[in-house]
């Protein structure tokens, strides 16, 4: 279940970044609806897309769904922009969230509020809100959704005498309590070579990094939510109550498995990662949810996750209608929602179908109800707030906060300089900012 996002710079993308907020096509108002049967062509990166679709059209001979594979992230938006502004734009494409207001902005999808609103309840509400911009308007249907969780070694923490942290202060006593007991062993890492786990954790903070109104942009990413985060994990590398690696390496990997690092703050997916990097310690971990900032509460954030969103090109083919039924079908039907954990092992994003995975990752033999905890943990998803060029702030953190953490200094200045690259990328680029 590995949905990690992993947004690189990408000077391409940033040179055809359009001029102005969300503007995407109102598609009630466009083309008349094509009449006869329609062939709708859908560019996927996901394994096993195609199959997906053959059961749709198997049962819908006049809207046939034509799969083309895809490479993800920033090369499969810059293609889409250039097939966009050619007028080649496909009817349908996967998208990450954080990619949807660059999409909205260049104008490549279409607002499909009126042919596909109505199935807000299926989702949590912070899931939602990931695919709407402004106050009504919808671009995509929400496919997959990646919840933050605690994993830690059950084993160790009953050897070390270790309470499971419900706040992020027990997360640092915990981390304390480790440190003075085997000095060997670290909680976890604070990791600069993923940013998408950090902005999960500034989202469940309560971070908005982008906002905006009309045509005018708010960039807050060193928001007062932001900073609370920043300087927790900061102060936890500064004092080395917490390692200071990046994950992903051979020696994380070892940590994992030796158990030197015997916790991990990771999403839903965490399950597939842990059996390729530690596979000694299968039956060892369990899941608990993310610690919070107070007690009693209920918020997560997320890293990573895709939606299904449809083109302006799609509406001026008189398409849009047709490609919002089957984005709706395969997001929300229940027997599509299984193929797609059976043949593209995501988690999804419909609180329904997430109530019917009942049987817990192979990895995970301890914990028969890991997907009942994730369908609850993932009640409490908090809204992100994401703009036109995640991928400068991204490659942002990984630089500013790549330094401070292995210099083991203050990450405030690493936010700051975060901001300042944010901000100045989208005045380069002609956004209309506030303040």
């Amino acid at each position: 279940m590995h949905r990690r996002i992993v947004v690189a710079a990408a000077a391409a993308l940033t040179g055809v970044l359009a001029l102005s907020a969300c503007s995407g096509s109102d598609s009630g108002s466009d083309a008349k609806a094509a009449s006869g049967p329609v062939t709708l062509n859908f560019w996927s990166w996901a394994p096993n897309m195609d199959k997906v679709a053959a059961a749709w059209n198997a049962s819908h001979p006049d809207i046939q769904v034509n799969v083309l594979k895809q490479a993800g992230g920033d090369d499969l938006v810059t293609k889409v922009i250039t097939a966009a502004k050619a007028g080649n734009a496909p009817d349908l494409i996967q998208t990450e969230y954080q990619a949807l207001p660059t999409l909205v902005s260049n104008d490549v999808l279409a607002d499909v509020a009126k042919q596909a609103g109505s199935v807000k309840d299926r989702f949590a509400d912070g899931v939602w809100k990931q695919v709407t911009l402004g106050t009504d308007a919808v671009y995509a249907i929400p496919q997959d959704s990646a919840p933050l969780a605690f994993y830690y070694r059950q084993d160790l923490f009953q050897q070390y005498g270790l309470k499971v942290p419900t706040t992020w202060a027990e997360f640092a006593d915990a981390a304390h309590q480790l440190k003075a007991k085997d000095p060997a062993k670290s909680l976890t890492t604070f990791s600069s070579n993923d940013s998408g786990l950090f902005a999960g954790l500034a989202q469940q903070a309560g971070a908005k990094w982008w906002t905006s109104s009309g045509d005018t942009w708010k960039v807050a990413i060193d928001d007062t939510a932001t900073k609370k985060v920043a300087d927790f994990w900061g102060g936890l590398v500064k004092d080395g109550s917490v390692d200071n690696q990046p994950m992903y390496t051979p020696a994380w990997s070892k940590a994992l498995n030796e158990g030197t690092q015997i916790a991990w703050v990771s999403a839903v997916w965490a399950p597939g990662v842990l059996e390729s990097s530690a596979p000694d310690t299968k039956g060892k971990w369990a899941m608990a949810p993310l610690p919070q900032w107070n007690a009693g509460e209920n918020a997560t954030g997320s890293w990573g996750g895709s939606s299904t969103g449809i083109t302006t090109g799609a509406v001026k083919a008189g398409h849009a209608d047709a490609a919002a039924k089957f984005a709706t079908w395969l997001n929300t039907d229940p027997q599509a929602v299984a193929a797609l954990v059976k043949e593209v092992n995501i988690y999804p994003a419909a609180t329904a179908a997430q109530a019917t995975l009942t049987t817990g990752p192979a990895f995970f033999p301890n914990q028969p109800d890991f997907y009942a905890k994730a369908a609850e943990i993932a009640k409490g998803t908090a809204p992100a707030a994401w703009g036109p060029n995640v991928n400068v702030a991204y490659s942002a953190f990984k630089d500013a906060f790549g330094q401070a953490s292995q210099a083991k200094g203050d990450f405030a200045p690493a936010l700051t300089a975060m901001q300042t690259a944010t901000v100045d990328d989208m005045k380069k680029n002609g956004f209309k900012l506030a303040g």
